[in-house]
Order: C-alpha cells, then sequence, then structure tokens
C-alpha cells in the first residue's frame, strides 16, 4: 500500500480554496454598517480617536469604542447574531458576545446588567443589556464597551507598532455605526 494515496488532497485543495475565497470576500467586501448600540447615542457620546488608542484601557490598545450615556440605557444588537457568551469578565464586567452571520463578534461590556441569553437568536436592534460601569469601568462614568472582531483578517489594517498585527481582526465601530 502506498503511504501517498492514503492522504486526503483534494479535500485539503478544497478547503484551502474555500479560505482563499473567504480571505479575499473579507477584503474585498464592504464592511456592513451597524446599528448605533446604545439608545438614543450618537457619534458626540464617544471620542473618535479612542480606537486602537494605545493608553486608553487596561488590554495595551483600546480595541473598541466608549460609548457613554446614563447608566441604565438601553443597550441593543448593532447586528442580527448568535449570542455566544453571556457573563462576567474581570476588565469587561457584565458581558455579552454576539456572533454576526458575516463572522463579526460583538462584544458589548461594562453592562449594568445583559438581558440576553448565550444560544438566543438577536435581530439588529434586539435588546443586549443596560449602560453601567462594571468591570475596571467601576467608578468611572457609565458608558458601553463596544468592539466588532472579525474572525478573517483584513490584512490591508496591518499597523506598526503596539500589537499592530491584531488590528486585522478588529473593525473600528465609530466608523461602522450608522448615524441618523
Amino acid at each position: 500500500m502506498n503511504v501517498k494515496s492514503l492522504r486526503p488532497r483534494k479535500p485539503l485543495r478544497l478547503a484551502t480554496l474555500a479560505l482563499a475565497c473567504l480571505l479575499l470576500a473579507e477584503a474585498r467586501l464592504p464592511d456592513p454598517a451597524l446599528q448605533q448600540p446604545v439608545r438614543g447615542a450618537s457619534s458626540r457620546d464617544w471620542h473618535p480617536d479612542s480606537f486602537w488608542h494605545p493608553n486608553w484601557g487596561a488590554s495595551g490598545v483600546h480595541k473598541g469604542i466608549d460609548i457613554f450615556a446614563p447608566s441604565g440605557t438601553a443597550v441593543t444588537a448593532a447586528q442580527a447574531g448568535l449570542v455566544l457568551y453571556r457573563g462576567t469578565l474581570g476588565q469587561g464586567g457584565n458581558v455579552v458576545l454576539a456572533l454576526s452571520p458575516r463572522g463579526w463578534l460583538n462584544y458589548y461590556a461594562h453592562l449594568d446588567r445583559a438581558q440576553s441569553q448565550a444560544g438566543a437568536w438577536l435581530e439588529a436592534g434586539a435588546p443586549i443589556g443596560l449602560v453601567g460601569a462594571s468591570g475596571n469601568a467601576r467608578g468611572k462614568a457609565p458608558h458601553l464597551h463596544f468592539s466588532t472582531m472579525s474572525l478573517l483578517p483584513k490584512v490591508t489594517e496591518y499597523r506598526f507598532g503596539v500589537q499592530g498585527w491584531k488590528r486585522m481582526f478588529y473593525r473600528n465601530p465609530g466608523e461602522l455605526i450608522r448615524q441618523p
């Protein structure tokens, strides 16, 4: 028996081709517009330079935007998606993580209370929770930390510098949120 004949060449080629197509699509498809996740907020409610700012937050760079609003303001899904996680994390406090059909992860952090359940399908605009100051935001002004990450890198977003290679996986929500 020939060992080479045991290798699954065709499935590997098909998987490689599929991955290449997905990477090309992510690089070429326009980014979808996101709904404003904080009810009543606008671009005036976050700092335009906060995304990927090196001195903003405890994770090396700030991988999202902080949308400031009164405590208890409704937080809604920016995109349709499946809630993968609802729980508590050290830095994020009360958080919700949802996966969109495009393969983007939307992360909602510092919630006063999360209302969506893990495993639930949410339409865009569905309740996620309430603005708060949980996690490392305790003692600070209430806000929603909102970040969007793609499972596929967008190589054009690579940057030299602090965690620059990670930027390929993050999208700037401040540029994607539809403004009224």
